[in-house]
C-alpha cells in the first residue's frame, strides 16, 4: 500500500451536486463518518470553497479541524480577499489555512491587486501557502512571465488530459507544492460507455482505449486513472471526491505500486471536450 497522505479529499459533494454521476450533497452523518475513516486511514487535507454550496459551513458542524488541514480559496470578488477568508475560518473553525488559492484566473486577470491581499495573508501567518487554481496552461505560462510568487498550484490532470505534465517538474524544483484534481474526469470514466450524453461521444473511443488498457493488464478502470496520477514523482497531492465512506473505501483499494504505462493522445479536434465546463 503506497502512503495515503498523498490522498486529499475535494469537498464539493458535501455542499452541492456536482460531476457527471452527481447526486445529492452527502447527509452531515455520512460527511462525519467519512471524514472519521479518512483520519483513520492517514488521509489529512481538505480541498474546500465557498464556491462548494455550504460546504465549508458543513466541515465545521462535523469538527474536521480535529484530524484535518484545509485548502480554500476566494471565488468572488464582490467580497474583499480577507473578509471572504475571514468569514472560510469562521465556518471551518480554524484560525489559519494550509493553503489559500484563487479560485478563477479571470478574477486575478480582472483585478491583480488581490495577489497583494493573498501576499498580507501569508505574511500574517494566517495561510501557509498561497497560489491558484487553474484551468489552462496559457494561465500558467503568464504567472510565470510576470514573476507571480506562488508556492501551491491546484490543476486539473488526468489519464487523458495531460497539459499541464511538460510544467510539473520545473514546478517541483521550483517548490511549489502541486495538487491534481479531476483524476476521474468528473466521473466521465465510470460513465456506461453507451449512455454518455451526445456531446461527449466522441471520447467514447478513448474510453474504450482505456477499458481495453485496464482489461488487459487485469486492472479496474479506478485503478488506472487513480495510480497513473497517484505515482507521478511532481504531484505532492491528489484530490478526490467521494459521497460516502464505502466509495472512499474502494478509492484507497485501488492504490498500487503497480507502473501505470497507459498512454493516449486526444485528437484537437476532441480535445475541448475534456473541460467539463465545455459540457453544458
Amino acid at each position: 500500500m503506497m502512503h495515503l497522505d498523498k490522498l486529499a479529499l475535494g469537498t464539493v459533494q458535501f455542499g452541492c451536486q456536482y460531476g457527471l454521476n452527481s447526486v445529492l450533497p452527502t447527509k452531515l452523518e455520512e460527511v462525519d463518518s467519512l471524514l472519521k475513516f479518512a483520519s483513520k486511514s492517514g488521509i489529512h487535507l481538505l480541498d474546500t470553497s465557498p464556491a462548494y454550496g455550504n460546504a465549508e459551513e458543513v466541515l465545521g458542524q462535523v469538527s474536521a479541524n480535529d484530524n484535518f488541514q484545509f485548502v480554500s480559496k476566494y471565488s468572488d470578488l464582490g467580497i474583499s480577499v480577507k473578509d471572504s477568508f475571514n468569514k472560510t475560518l469562521s465556518q471551518l473553525r480554524v484560525n489559519k489555512l494550509f493553503g489559500y488559492l484563487v479560485h478563477y484566473f479571470d478574477m486575478y486577470q480582472k483585478c491583480p491587486s488581490i495577489w497583494t491581499e493573498f501576499q498580507r495573508l501569508k505574511s500574517d501567518g494566517r495561510v501557509s501557502h498561497i497560489g491558484f487554481s487553474l484551468y489552462e496552461p496559457s494561465e500558467l505560462e503568464l504567472l510565470i512571465k510576470q514573476n507571480v510568487d506562488f508556492d501551491i498550484l491546484q490543476i486539473p490532470m488526468n489519464v487523458f488530459d495531460r497539459q499541464f505534465e511538460p510544467y510539473l517538474e520545473e514546478l517541483h524544483n521550483r517548490g511549489v507544492i502541486i495538487h491534481v484534481r479531476s483524476v476521474f474526469l468528473q466521473g466521465l470514466f465510470f460513465k456506461n460507455r453507451a449512455e454518455l450524453p451526445e456531446k461527449l461521444v466522441p471520447l467514447r473511443k478513448y474510453l474504450y482505449c482505456l477499458d481495453d488498457y485496464a482489461n488487459a493488464n487485469h486492472l479496474s478502470v479506478g485503478e488506472v486513472a487513480l495510480n497513473y496520477i497517484f505515482q507521478n514523482p511532481y504531484v505532492d497531492n491528489v484530490i478526490i471526491g467521494v459521497h460516502t465512506k464505502e466509495q472512499l473505501i474502494r478509492n484507497i483499494d485501488c492504490i498500487n505500486p503497480e507502473p501505470i504505462g497507459f498512454s493516449i493522445n486526444v485528437s484537437e479536434e476532441d480535445v475541448h471536450l475534456l473541460k467539463p465546463k465545455n459540457w453544458n
